[in-house]
């Protein structure tokens, strides 16, 4: 059923090719600031799918499903494609920032795959708050480290080291993202362990 909230979610989906191709060049400054604008775009869809769904009752089960798989693939193509271009390094650590990215990529696999389990069981996980915290951060750092290719004359000085501002609060969130990724991968496994034999 084609509501509106379902053509929002399905936007972003039809709309991930078009990040993915911006992304694909570090250096044009212009395209990475065209992409932090789909990019918001994006995220703005993902709130308002969701609100105008539960807020004019018209959740629907292509939604449910669509919704989580929509937010799961921006993430992940987002976090691959910076990989690949080299973006997930900055100062004290190099590329050990790669680490966080598959942290979080690792997660979103483990309980996609045991959400699929519980859901053969019928047992629902809800979204705990902290989940959603999850969620947040992972937009944010995702669009920081985008803006900060965009932006690379916006530097600040951290002792000896001259830094990105957009692309170091990328990172630093980024980090965040996947200790808190871990706590609630921890408590979706929690959970599935109790349905297991």
């Amino acid at each position: 059923m084609l509501t509106l909230p379902n053509i929002l979610t399905l936007s972003r989906i039809v709309a991930l090719p078009f990040l993915v191709a911006l992304l694909w060049w570090p250096d044009w400054e212009t395209g990475y600031m065209i992409a932090f604008a789909l990019y918001c775009a994006m995220g703005i869809t993902d709130y308002f799918d969701g609100y105008l769904a539960r807020s004019s009752g018209t959740v629907s089960k292509l939604g449910v499903f669509l919704d989580p798989i929509a937010d799961k693939i921006m993430v992940a193509s987002v976090i691959l494609v910076l990989t690949a271009q080299g973006v997930l390094t900055g100062p004290y650590v190099g590329e050990l920032h790669v680490i966080a990215g598959l942290i979080i990529l690792a997660r979103e696999i483990a309980v996609s795959g045991l959400r699929e389990f519980l859901g053969g069981l019928q047992v629902s996980v809800p979204v705990s708050k902290l989940a959603k915290w999850k969620t947040t951060f992972q937009l944010v750092c995702l669009g920081a480290l985008i803006l900060g290719q965009a932006l690379p004359g916006w530097t600040m000085t951290l002792g000896t080291i001259e830094a990105n501002v957009p692309h170091t609060v990328g990172l630093t969130t980024l980090w965040a993202a996947a200790a808190l990724t871990l706590v609630t991968g921890w408590d979706y496994l929690r959970v599935g362990l109790k349905h297991m034999d």
